[in-house]
């Protein structure tokens, strides 16, 4: 079966084709322009693929060809990237390199290290020598500027050392006040309390020679007084007897060191 086109509907038929042809080619992808790329977010979505990219090349080259492939990338944030051949490392190529171009890439780091250790020692020389003139040795090459100099540095660490040493006694100073201070108030309330006590009660505190004081002693004290305070709860106060058994004792003590008051105070703890 044959069908026949006039020449109105060919035209109309090349004429979709060719606009077919156009829009494919509209939908391909256009070219980059070879430029730095003035988006961050952008650039760097770039650098990755294209790492990525090239990576995966340097792998397949090195399958391929059995070839030994290093690659050392920097990014613009300085993160460093490399590739290099499973079957060799960077020092070997490295090492393969200055061999073959008959180079040295470690003589300059290696020259930079020995100045930089030079300079090392003669500081480290100057401060031992230092040390040892603060100490009063090695000083009979100085100079009379070089003495004086020496003798300002001396004042001054002294004048430091004696500030840090004025300031650490004046905080012990202000410690022990605070604590003074707080035993103080501490002997205060309960003065103040045992006043409230004996006021309300005469009696308060005191007891027979015939209790306590003969539980205790046995008649060698003749009294008890309690005190009763929030800081302190068990405070006593007891008046000894003198006896026949400690006469010569306290004859002997009183001699040496002779008591003001025949009241003793002595704290029970918890």
């Amino acid at each position: 079966m044959y069908v026949y086109f006039s020449h109105k509907q060919q035209q109309q038929q090349q004429e979709r084709r060719r606009r077919r042809r156009r829009k494919s080619k509209n939908m391909a992808r256009g070219k980059i322009q070879i430029k730095r790329i003035e988006n961050p977010t952008n650039r760097q979505v770039t650098y990755s693929k294209r790492r990525n990219g090239l990576f995966k090349k340097a792998n397949e080259l090195t399958v391929l060809c059995d070839a030994k492939v290093s690659i050392i990338m920097f990014s613009s944030t300085g993160k460093l990237h490399e590739y290099i051949s499973p079957a060799t490392s960077t020092k070997e190529l490295f090492d393969q390199y200055q061999k073959t171009l008959g180079v040295d890439l470690w003589i300059s780091h290696y020259e930079r290290m020995q100045d930089n250790l030079k300079k090392l020692k003669d500081i480290n020389r100057n401060l031992r020598r230092q040390i040892r003139q603060r100490m009063g040795e090695c000083m009979n090459d100085l100079s009379f500027e070089e003495l004086r100099c020496l003798e300002q540095d001396m004042d001054n660490a002294v004048r430091i050392i004696r500030e840090r040493k004025y300031r650490v006694i004046s905080n012990q100073i202000e410690t022990h006040k605070k604590k003074l201070k707080s035993v103080g108030e501490i002997h205060k309330s309960l003065l103040q309390e045992f006043d409230i006590a004996t006021e309300e009660d005469p009696h308060y505190g005191l007891v027979d020679n015939g209790g306590v004081g003969v539980g205790i002693g046995g008649g060698d004290y003749e009294s008890i007084m309690g005190f009763s305070g929030a800081a302190h709860p068990r405070i006593f106060a007891l008046r000894l007897q003198p006896n026949h058994n400690h006469n010569n004792l306290l004859n002997n003590i009183h001699l040496h060191n002779p008591p003001p008051s025949d009241l003793t105070t002595y704290p029970f703890l918890e």
